[in-house]
């Protein structure tokens, strides 16, 4: 049957958050490492908070008027993300998951993105073959790490909770960093109460919208960045990525007790600049 593409509705998250758990857990299985959602229900509540919110554009994927797949685009910031992306186990590797891919990508060349981004698991040749013949280069390797948290603190470094009259100062640290900002997201993790910040002689030198799968951080260096992981509660399920060509982060990590579960890496379409500084990426980019 003839594919149709749509926007997604709310709706659609049941049946959508269904079919991505079970994507996300068949991997998962087979590459044994820690599935990304624990429940099914927990992948309904995500993707219903993205398709409720005007920040995402989500696209569903239907035959025979059955929903068989599922991608989204974060439109947060000037630079946008990609995913999850999901198709139903039956019906893979028949050409779903690049329509999917396809009407995102049209999606940020009508807003003009300067830069499109994702994250993906190392171990799914597949789709690195995908994005890869889609324009995206690999820019970075990464690692999920997870494990107690260290509880550790850094001397003359100040970790205190994010508040909205700190977006500023936050943003110009991820601009410094990226040379572009995100605060839509970081707008929404200080909303969440999940944001914190490090502060260094009187200034803000990084942040984090949470040490976690979903949440990204940004610090002049690494001492900062350090400061934010051992202030974290903890990581929850499946960790917090990190990029692993930072030697002495990666390696202060791992001194602290931290595991690596699996590789995954970042890509980039467009622009691209090396970042100057500390930073981890959420499993969007």
């Amino acid at each position: 049957m003839a594919l149709t593409l749509r926007r997604a509705t709310q709706e659609d998250a049941k049946p959508c958050g269904a079919i991505c758990f079970e994507a996300f857990s068949a991997v998962a299985k087979v590459c044994r490492f820690p599935p990304e959602f624990a429940s099914a229900d927990q992948a309904v509540a995500v993707l219903a908070w993205m398709i409720g919110h005007q920040g995402f554009h989500g696209v569903v994927a239907e035959r025979d008027g059955r929903i068989v797949g599922s991608n989204f685009l974060d439109l947060r910031g000037e630079i946008v993300g990609v995913g999850p992306l999901t198709v139903e186990l039956s019906v893979q590797n028949r050409g779903i998951g690049r329509r999917l891919m396809e009407e995102v990508m049209r999606k940020a060349a009508q807003m003009e993105a300067p830069g499109v981004r994702l994250v993906q698991a190392a171990a799914q040749g597949r789709s690195l073959a995908l994005y890869a013949l889609l324009g995206f280069a690999v820019r970075e390797p990464l690692a999920c790490l997870n494990g107690p948290a260290p509880k550790a603190s850094v001397p003359g470094h100040h970790v205190r909770p994010a508040r909205i009259g700190d977006l500023a100062a936050c943003n110009l640290v991820c601009e410094r960093v990226h040379g572009f900002n995100r605060g839509g997201e970081l707008r929404d993790a200080i909303t969440f109460g999940s944001a914190r910040l490090v502060e260094r002689e009187g200034y803000v030198t990084g942040y984090t919208t949470g040490v976690a799968y979903s949440g990204h951080a940004v610090a002049m260096a690494n001492s900062d960045m350090k400061a934010l992981i051992g202030a974290a509660d903890g990581f929850g399920q499946p960790g917090f990525l990190m990029p692993m060509r930072n030697d002495d982060l990666f390696r202060w990590c791992l001194e602290h007790g931290l595991k690596i579960s699996h590789p995954l890496t970042l890509m980039a379409k467009g622009e691209y600049a090396e970042p100057d500084g500390a930073f981890l990426p959420s499993i969007t980019y």
